[in-house]
């Protein structure tokens, strides 16, 4: 099972790596492209719209073909999908290329969430999600390496997709070593139970988890996509050093990661949740401090500390909220509902920011936030509860 950690890794390295790069290259991809600035929020809706499908399938994909052909396909298929951005003439192409980009994404998503939610320890999960920070931080960097070179955003997207399409040849070379784990296995496998949309909301706490996590990918995804142009809309930097400011971000939750797998030794799943979230808090209310264009790159960092733990913690949490029998179908659902935060909140961002000005994300990350902890909270009660 070591190997195969080491290749779930990988894949989550790969997972991590396109995440962040639309926010990054925006400011100068929608000059080559004649574009607007909200119509960023476009692109990243319909790719967290082919997140939500292919992750509420991904029971019936994994039942049928197995976690790691699953797992392959979804890596080779955001490769070539970067591969085409790179070479994309105009803003309709990227449309239609973030199709595949989000079916990608979602299907190895929620299957090695659930595989990691089952088989490893809490560490493992915070770890995982360490290694698609990895991804998402080197994603800007590159980006802004390749910015900084006469704002070449089409270089970033060619180097981020030859890195894919490598770790994809990986995976297709030791597809065996997913078949072979599961004959080392002594534990017996939980059948895998798929459940409507209907099903899954009506057990308890579901409601309050799924929106929990909605929120949760509203606030990472939105200082993703738009923290680079708040950096330049507001405080007119460079756009090579608002994607830094970005990837610093990405960066906190990488290292919050690294961190939160030790400190998960000792507390569980809803208390990392609630530790993330006041972290977060602190960042948040940094933004809104009038101490100049510092606050920013502190903020981020401080926000992407507190992100950390916020996601796997929950995840983990899967099994044990929802029972093992209805942990892959419930992580599918969950999967899908946080890219529906993904889908709509970043354009619904854009659509407030071209009213009201792009200095309102504050206010927007307060908001999201607020919910999340009412919501998260309203979790440990009920489970903690349900167990006495």
């Amino acid at each position: 099972m070591a190997f195969l950690l080491v290749l779930i890794y990988l894949s989550f390295i790969s997972l991590g790596l396109p995440d962040s790069l639309l926010g990054s290259a925006w400011p100068v991809m929608r000059v080559d492209l004649g574009a607007d600035m909200s119509l960023a929020g476009v692109i990243s809706m319909v790719v967290a719209g082919g997140t939500v499908i292919s992750s509420y399938l991904s029971t019936r994909l994994i039942r049928r073909f197995g976690t790691g052909r699953v797992t392959t396909v979804s890596v080779l298929m955001t490769g070539l999908a970067l591969l085409g951005f790179s070479f994309a003439p105009a803003y309709w192409v990227l449309l239609l290329l973030a199709v595949p980009l989000g079916l990608g994404a979602g299907a190895v998503d929620s299957a090695l969430n659930n595989f990691v939610a089952l088989h490893y320890k809490a560490k493992h999960m915070n770890w995982l999600h360490c290694f698609w920070g990895i991804g998402a931080t080197a994603g800007p960097m590159i980006m802004a390496a390749w910015l900084a070179k006469d704002s070449q955003w089409r270089g970033g997207y060619l180097t981020i997709a030859i890195i894919q399409c490598a770790l994809s040849m990986i995976l297709i070379l030791t597809l065996p070593a997913w078949n072979k784990a599961k004959k080392q296995d002594d534990g017996e496998e939980p059948q895998i139970k798929a459940l409507s949309l209907k099903e899954a909301v009506s057990i308890p706490l579901a409601k309050q988890t799924l929106l929990s996590l909605f929120c949760y990918c509203s606030i990472e995804l939105t200082i993703g996509l738009w923290g680079a142009s708040f950096a330049t809309g507001e405080f007119e930097v460079s756009a090579d050093r608002a994607a830094a400011w970005v990837s610093a971000f990405y960066l906190g939750i990488t290292l919050g990661r690294a961190v939160a797998g030790f400190i998960s030794i000792k507390l569980n799943n809803l208390q990392m949740t609630r530790l993330g979230e006041a972290i977060t808090l602190l960042g948040v209310i940094l933004l809104f401090l009038p101490v100049g264009e510092v606050r920013v790159p502190i903020a981020f960092v401080l926000a992407g500390l507190g992100c950390a733990p916020i996601y796997p913690a929950i995840l983990h949490q899967t099994p044990k909220t929802f029972g093992e029998e209805n942990s892959q179908a419930m992580m599918g659902i969950q999967m899908a509902f946080a890219y529906v935060g993904s889908t709509f909140m970043p354009p619904l961002f854009g659509f407030l920011a071209g009213i009201v000005g792009i200095g309102i994300l504050p206010v927007f990350l307060a908001a999201a936030l607020g919910l999340m902890i009412l919501c998260t909270e309203w979790v440990k009660h009920g489970y903690e509860k349900r167990d006495t």
